[in-house]
């Protein structure tokens, strides 16, 4: 990356930013991406906004020691008459094994946890933490801004819910009943903090369990497991009753396994798809994601299509929800493809 002319890709980036920040900060959002590598010159490298917090990450290769600094002081120098306070700046280094942060500046005066807004939402934001991903994912932003104009009245299940951003955008938005799920009590509490932030004190739940066995009970499947010699059922999942919702909310990460099945984006979406699907009531609908950039989205479409026709469950409605300014995608094919899906 030493031969990369790293100011000139950033300063170009921030000039397409500076037009949307007053959009951003009149709908009560001060997280953003400023510089998104995959399309604007540098694969692998990206640089966000979260609310006190600039948030650097290397995914495919280390930056040299001068250009995280380089990138703090651009965007401080083009950006920062547009901020209330100085940001401060961490920097992730993803391109081996965990994820090594540093923060840029003085690291005794770093602030660590903090809160961010998007779309008039608070959020629990940190700069280091155990996991590897920030708490909040910003390309999912136009998932939160339709689920904010939908969710009032409804009913929604919201798995893989990591730290509940969608979930506690639908309840902010006045959903009747949101039920959140994921594996990682930790990451749940991060939700159960956001709900607090926003004053949401009921019609909420955080339920921590493996995805497949909560959900599969909710669609009134059996619980399967894989079998090992020696090695006894697995017993540590939620017990639940058969029930649908109005709206399912399904955003799997790429691949994962566990006792009780695997994930694969590419290779068996419908793992995940077909018990989501009963879960949802008629006239109901499914907001899907895919994050594998190499899976077509007319191709994944194709495969829900007959996925849902095989459950006797029919697609009866395609809304696309497209990417965000700040997330651009020159060629037209979105690395995250979102959907909703009426049913």
């Amino acid at each position: 990356m030493s031969d990369v002319d790293l100011p000139t890709l950033l300063n170009r980036a921030l000039e397409r930013r500076l037009p949307l920040l007053a959009q951003w900060h009149g709908e009560g959002s001060d997280c953003y991406r400023l510089f998104h590598g995959a399309a604007e010159g540098l694969p692998g490298v990206t640089v966000d906004r979260y609310g006190p917090h600039l948030m650097i990450q290397a995914f495919h290769h280390t930056l040299n020691a001068r250009q995280p600094a380089q990138i703090q002081t651009e965007v401080d120098a083009q950006l920062g008459s547009q901020f209330e306070e100085p940001l401060t700046g961490f920097y992730v280094d993803r391109s081996g094994k965990g994820a090594q942060t540093v923060a840029l500046g003085d690291p005794a005066e770093a602030v660590n946890e903090s809160t961010c807004r998007e779309l008039g939402v608070l959020y629990r934001i940190r700069g280091r933490h155990r996991g590897q991903d920030p708490l909040l994912f910003l390309d999912l932003r136009a998932g939160r801004r339709w689920i904010q104009h939908e969710a009032k009245g409804l009913s929604i299940l919201n798995l893989f819910a990591y730290t509940c951003g969608l979930g506690v955008c639908a309840a902010h938005a006045g959903a009747t009943e949101v039920v959140n799920i994921d594996f990682a009590q930790s990451t749940l509490a991060v939700g159960s903090e956001n709900a607090a932030l926003n004053g949401i004190k009921t019609g909420i739940s955080f339920i921590h369990s493996d995805v497949f066995p909560a959900l599969r009970q909710l669609a009134g499947l059996p619980v399967t497991f894989r079998r090992h010699r020696g090695v006894p059922a697995p017993s540590n999942y939620a017990r639940l009753e058969p029930r649908q919702f109005d709206l399912v909310v399904l955003d799997p990460p790429r691949w994962a396994k566990s006792p009780f099945g695997t994930v694969d984006l590419i290779r068996d979406y419908p793992s995940v798809f077909k018990p989501a699907l009963l879960a949802t009531a008629p006239g109901g609908r499914l907001l899907c994601t895919n994050n594998v950039a190499q899976v077509e989205r007319e191709d994944w479409l194709d495969q829900l299509r007959r996925s849902a026709a095989k459950a006797g469950r029919p697609i009866k409605g395609i809304e696309l929800i497209e990417p965000e300014a700040d997330f651009p995608t020159f060629d037209g094919r979105p690395p995250l493809k979102m959907v909703v899906l009426g049913v």
